[in-house]
């Protein structure tokens, strides 16, 4: 494994806890949990706040028509952006899923896979498994899979690959994907030490060797995931080998995501802290980056 030291520069500062960035026409969209936000902006920092979500905006995407798709956290829908800027709701996963949506990935039908947490973090309860769900580009939504390990993260790879993020499960799950966005062919991608063999959250935390987070692929098929307990992005090959190392201390890193010109800019979101109650206070989450070599590829 290679310790980088790539010259990491400060995009966006100020900011209340940053998630799920996307670079789309030139701009990485991204969305601040506690402003209920979701801004775009260039890599000098001029950002446009792009929607308002009252309920908490998470996972980012895009349909093949433009328009971007955005969890709503808190209420477990996903909202529509219309070319006019209004959001309208596009699936209503209440009746899938109990708790918080999270994380996902909008494929190039318009189909999008969503992760949830499957308890209440915020309130410390112990971890739970949950489901994946597709979104279809018509609304409908179902369960893929179950037995998810707080499903978070996701890419599809260049080779058509889903690989989701299993944060408590310490590993990077993936799927063989069909012409009709069914699942199968479940396996481990990567797997980054033993899962934790209790349900308590703090204990479980300690017994993580990586938490993997938001991530995105390149070109040489490989992922880059943010270690949410290591204060670092990983470059990481199928089978689990680590390739790179960037550490992002004294800050914890939350998502990754390659874009530019070029699609060798890493965006890194960071922050102090992941909890709810100090980044509402605090507003100390920055947007990082910095240049690597192998440029982006697959979704998002």
């Amino acid at each position: 494994m290679t310790t980088a030291q790539r010259p990491i520069s400060l995009v966006l500062d100020k900011m209340s806890f940053l998630e799920c960035p996307r670079w789309h026409q030139d701009r990485l969209w991204v969305s601040d949990f506690y402003t209920n936000q979701v801004l775009a902006t260039d890599i000098d920092g001029n950002a446009e706040v792009m929607a308002t979500v009252p309920g908490q905006p998470s996972g980012l995407g895009f349909l093949p028509d433009g328009r971007a798709l955005i969890v709503s956290m808190s209420d477990r829908r996903l909202l529509v952006r219309g070319d006019d800027g209004v959001l309208t709701e596009h699936a209503d996963l209440s009746g899938l899923v109990a708790h918080h949506l999270n994380d996902m990935v909008v494929d190039d039908q318009g189909r999008a896979y969503v992760g949830n947490f499957g308890f209440d973090l915020m309130a410390g309860e112990g971890l739970a498994p949950t489901v994946l769900v597709r979104v279809d580009p018509d609304g409908s939504a179902r369960v893929v899979a179950e037995d998810m390990a707080f499903p978070n993260g996701s890419v599809i790879l260049p080779d058509g690959t889903l690989a989701v993020a299993e944060t408590f499960g310490g590993r990077i799950s993936a799927f063989d994907i069909d012409g009709a966005g069914e699942l199968s062919n479940r396996r481990e991608w990567a797997r980054f030490g033993a899962p934790p063999t209790t349900d308590d959250l703090e204990a479980a935390f300690g017994q993580l060797a990586v938490g993997p987070d938001g991530m995105c692929a390149d070109a040489e098929g490989a992922i880059w995931v943010a270690d949410a307990i290591g204060q670092r992005v990983l470059r990481v090959r199928e089978g689990g080998h680590i390739l790179e190392e960037i550490s992002t201390a004294p800050l914890g890193v939350f998502a990754c995501m390659l874009g530019g010109t070029d699609g060798r800019t890493l965006f890194m979101c960071a922050a102090p802290t992941f909890a709810e109650h100090e980044c509402r206070e605090s507003h100390q989450a920055q947007l990082l980056a910095t240049q690597v070599d192998v440029p982006h590829a697959g979704l998002p």
